[in-house]
C-alpha cells in the first residue's frame, strides 16, 4: 500500500530528527475504516459491515533507557509532554494522566489498560496517519489498534487474541477518551482481509468475511471538509441514551431484538421513537445488504444505502447539510448504485458504491456542485492492523 509506505517513512524520518539520528527498532500500523452499512448499531447489538480502508496510522518506535516516555505525533504536529509509563489502572479509575493533549489519552489509554502485569518498558515513539482525522473514518481505532500492536511489540511480542485486542482497544476508547463506541471499528482494524467486507455481529462478536473485488465496482469515499468530535456529553452519546431508554421501555435488552410493532404503545418519546426505528430497520437493511454483496446484486446494495442515508437524516438526526448535499450530488446518477453518509454523523466522509468507469465524471459533478471542496479517495477492501518490523529494517540499512 502506497500510503503505508509514506507514513512508515515519514515516521522513521520523523524519529531520527526528534530523537537524536538513532534508528527505531519497532514498527506497526492499523489501518482507518468505511462502513458501509450499519450506522449506530453497534452498540445495540447488531450488525454492521464495514472495510478496512489503505489509510492508515502508523507507529516507530524503540525501548528507551530514560524514565519517561516520549512520544510524538507527526499526525497533528504535536509533542507530549514526557510521561511515566502509565499504570493498570484499578477499578472504578476512569481516567490517566490527562496532563497533555487529548490526542495521547488514546495511546495512554491503551498503554495503561496492557500494563496489569507492570511489563510494559518505557519508550519513545512517532505517530503518523494518512486517516483523516474527524472524517468519520475511524483515526481514534486505528491509533488504537496501533498502539497495541505497538506495546506488544515491546513485550517481546506477547500477543492477545484478535477479539482480545479489539475490546481492550474498545475499553480504552470508552475509559480515557470518553466516547461510549461500539465494537465495529476496533473490529475491522484489526481483523479485516484483503479484498473483503467484514460483517460483524456486535451481539456474540462472530464475523464473517464478504467478497468485495469486483474490478468493476468502486468504493468512493468523499471527505466534506467538516470535522466532528465524538466526546464525552456529545450528540453520540446522546444517541446511544436514547436507544438503551427505549429498548428498557419496550422491554428488550436490547434494541436487536426489538420489532417495529413494538414501537406504538410502548411509552417512547417522539425521540426515542425515530432512534429506535432507525436502528430496528438499520440493522434489517445490513443483513439485507450482506446477501445482496454476496449474490452480486449492487443494484439492491445501493438502494440500501440510500434508505441508510434518509434514515440517519431523517430518524437518527446525525446527518448534516454538507454531508447531505454530496449524497444527493452521488445519487442524481442513476448509474451510481448508492449514497450514504458514514461514521458517527455531524460531519465526515459519505461512501459511494458506483461503477468504476464513472469515477472520474462522478467527481466533477459532486466538486461543482457542492458548497465546499471535496476530498476523494478510491478505496480497496484492505488488510487488517499488522507490523512491518522487516520493513522499517530495510529501510534503516
Amino acid at each position: 500500500m502506497a500510503d503505508l509506505e509514506g507514513c512508515l517513512q515519514a515516521a522513521l524520518a520523523e524519529f531520527k530528527a526528534q530523537f537524536g539520528g538513532e534508528s527505531p527498532s519497532i514498527a506497526v500500523y492499523a489501518p482507518g475504516r468505511v462502513n458501509l452499512i450499519g450506522e449506530h448499531t453497534d452498540y445495540n447489538d447488531g450488525f454492521v459491515l464495514p472495510m478496512a480502508l489503505p489509510l492508515v496510522t502508523v507507529i516507530v518506535g524503540r525501548r528507551s533507557s530514560s524514565k519517561e516516555c516520549r512520544l510524538v505525533s507527526k499526525a497533528v504536529n504535536d509533542l507530549c509532554p514526557p510521561f511515566p509509563v502509565p499504570a493498570y489502572p484499578p477499578p472504578g479509575l476512569e481516567e490517566v494522566n490527562l496532563d497533555g493533549p487529548r490526542w495521547a489519552l488514546y495511546v495512554k489509554g491503551v498503554v495503561a489498560l496492557m500494563n496489569k502485569d507492570g511489563g510494559v518498558p518505557v519508550f519513545d515513539a512517532v505517530i503518523t496517519s494518512c486517516v483523516p482525522l474527524g472524517g468519520g473514518v475511524s483515526s481514534s481505532a486505528s491509533l488504537e489498534v496501533a498502539t497495541c500492536l505497538f506495546v506488544e511489540q515491546l513485550k517481546g511480542g506477547c500477543g492477545l487474541g484478535l477479539v482480545d485486542k479489539a475490546m481492550l482497544c474498545q475499553q480504552s476508547e470508552h475509559r480515557y477518551a470518553g466516547n461510549k463506541c461500539g465494537i465495529m471499528d476496533q473490529f475491522v482494524s484489526v481483523m479485516a482481509q484483503e479484498g473483503h467486507a467484514l460483517l460483524i455481529d456486535c451481539r456474540d462478536h462472530a464475523t464473517e468475511n464478504i467478497p468485495l473485488s469486483d474490478p468493476s465496482l468502486v468504493v468512493m469515499v468523499t471527505d466534506t471538509g467538516k470535522r466532528h468530535e465524538l466526546s464525552v456529553g456529545g450528540e453520540y452519546n446522546k444517541r446511544r441514551e436514547s436507544c438503551y431508554s427505549a429498548a428498557s421501555k419496550m422491554g428488550v435488552a436490547s434494541l436487536r431484538l426489538a420489532k417495529l410493532e413494538q414501537l406504538e404503545g410502548s411509552g417512547l418519546t417522539d425521540v426515542e421513537l425515530r432512534r429506535a426505528r432507525h436502528v430496528i430497520t438499520e440493522i434489517a437493511r445490513t443483513q439485507d445488504a450482506r446477501d445482496a454483496l454476496k449474490n452480486g446484486d449492487y443494484k439492491t446494495f445501493g438502494h440500501l444505502m440510500n434508505q441508510s442515508h434518509a434514515s440517519l437524516r431523517d430518524d437518527y438526526e446525525v446527518s448534516c447539510s454538507e454531508l447531505d448535499e454530496l449524497v444527493v450530488l452521488a445519487q442524481t446518477d442513476s448509474r451510481v448504485y448508492g449514497s450514504r453518509m458514514t461514521g458517527g454523523g455531524f460531519g465526515g466522509c459519505t461512501v459511494t458504491l458506483l461503477p468504476r468507469d464513472i469515477v472520474e465524471e462522478t467527481k466533477e459533478r459532486m466538486k461543482a456542485g457542492y458548497s465546499g471542496t471535496p476530498t476523494f479517495f478510491v478505496a480497496s477492501a484492505s488488510p487488517g492492523a499488522g507490523v512491518i518490523t522487516q520493513r522499517l529494517n530495510e529501510l534503516c540499512t
